[in-house]
């Protein structure tokens, strides 16, 4: 995979296109806003088709599109509940490492769980942060937004060194209406992540965490004199790669992940945890499903 390809694939679009990206938790929102659903209600107006899914109301069905075409559709509507998809990505430099890099495969993580929040009319914004917040996207809405949403996502470059706690106490005020916030980062930060995942928690949000890893930040395969360089502060250190070292190396990583996942499970955020050469549309899948 390369940056010059498109964050999302017209496959992964058809396999995301019949999910919806729902919050456990919400609630109607504080305003008055319209959100596809395949709930009929009251003076709802009618919006848009999708392909059925096993398990959708039957009611809903558009018998006229299934004799023109032999495929069963739903009917939408718009109903007066108001979801916000909040998407935090990691842009410190040390996202820029990996094969495939860290930072694509967050953007296409982000892509897709962006591009199920439009198609349900969700309003979904994209924020960077590294040591604090570098930029905020409008709020984008509805499936005519998709390129430009996919164009903020692909404008992300690594930006300095990380501080997660620091940019999400900046964050965490920003994060309005009711719906899902999603952070995707690294989490290798010497000043920790336990703080800055209460400032998300504490929002009232529905709200997950994707730790993407480089395969060879996982499995290093690596050996002898070398020179390590910090890719955050350019601290550099000389160091000679044995057996037993990578083995208290794997020690150090794995308790690193567990201590991530002990933290969310405590604060309740979902996390997903995956290396940069998995299918990233197995990761947003995973998370729609949760």
């Amino acid at each position: 995979m390369t940056p010059a390809e498109p964050l999302l694939t017209p496959d992964v679009l058809r396999k995301l296109e019949v999910l919806e990206l729902v919050s456990r938790k919400v609630r109607a929102g504080r305003q008055r806003g319209d959100r596809l659903s395949k709930r009929k209600g009251r003076g709802a107006e009618f919006a848009d088709f999708r392909p059925y899914s096993a398990g959708d109301d039957l009611r809903f069905l558009d018998w006229g599109l299934f004799a023109r075409f032999e495929r069963l559709f739903l009917r939408l509507f718009l109903e007066d509940e108001d979801l916000h998809v909040h998407l935090l990505l990691d842009v410190s430099q040390s996202m820029a490492f990996g094969e495939p890099q860290k930072l694509l495969f967050a953007k296409r993580v982000a892509a897709a769980l962006g591009f199920v929040g439009l198609v349900n009319l969700d309003r979904v914004t994209v924020t960077a942060f590294a040591d604090k917040v570098l930029s905020k996207s409008p709020a984008f809405r509805g499936r005519p937004a998709l390129p430009r949403l996919l164009a903020a996502l692909e404008a992300l470059e690594p930006a300095g060194a990380g501080d997660f706690n620091r940019a999400m106490r900046q964050v965490a005020p920003t994060l309005s209406g009711r719906g899902v916030v999603v952070v995707l980062s690294d989490f290798l930060d010497r000043s920790g992540f336990a703080d800055g995942l209460r400032f998300l928690a504490s929002r009232g949000l529905d709200t997950a965490a994707v730790q993407v890893l480089a395969p060879e930040e996982v499995e290093p395969a690596v050996v002898g004199d070398l020179r390590l360089t910090d890719a955050e502060d350019g601290t550099a250190a000389e160091v000679t790669v044995t057996a037993d070292l990578l083995d208290r190396y794997r020690r150090a990583v794995a308790a690193h992940r567990t201590r991530l996942k002990g933290d969310c499970n405590r604060l309740g955020v979902s996390l997903a945890q995956a290396t940069s050469d998995v299918p990233f549309d197995r990761v947003a899948l995973g998370l729609l499903r949760n």
